[in-house]
């Protein structure tokens, strides 16, 4: 995959004095959700991610607070998104190499992904992802 092909996506907004709501169907995102988690109380000067995915396909909101998502491609091209808006989410395809950084104070990222976890999609070294990202 390539870096264009990570997007920025706004989530529908509906909004009345009582306050908003955001809601995720299925013609948003171009995969069915199979996993949810969420990233929360992340001390100051830490980072999450650091990792690609052979076949899962994720998608990142910042329900509270922000963050900076900076990723790169295999052919060496980065892109860098900061995601603080709970009405837009960011699409990250398969193979592209992902580090979370930057975290606010009470900041909380949610993530939809295209699968339950498996441990044989992750790849978690760097090395390892420049050498066979070629293959994919």
């Amino acid at each position: 995959m390539f870096i264009d092909s990570i997007k920025v996506i706004d989530i529908p907004k509906i909004h009345d004095e009582r306050g908003n709501i955001s809601v995720l169907e299925k013609d948003i995102l171009p995969f069915p959700f199979k996993r949810v988690y969420y990233l929360y109380d992340i001390p100051s000067g830490t980072y999450r991610g650091g990792h690609a995915h052979k076949e899962q396909k994720e998608f990142l909101i910042a329900l509270s607070g922000s963050f900076n998502v900076i990723m790169q491609d295999e052919n060496g091209a980065k892109k860098n998104v900061t995601l603080n808006k709970p009405n837009q989410g960011l699409l990250i395809p398969n193979m592209i190499w992902r580090e979370l950084e930057n975290f606010s104070s009470g900041a909380v990222c949610l993530v939809l992904a295209s699968d339950v976890y498996n441990e044989k999609d992750y790849i978690r070294s760097f090395e390892k992802f420049t050498s066979i990202k070629k293959q994919y």
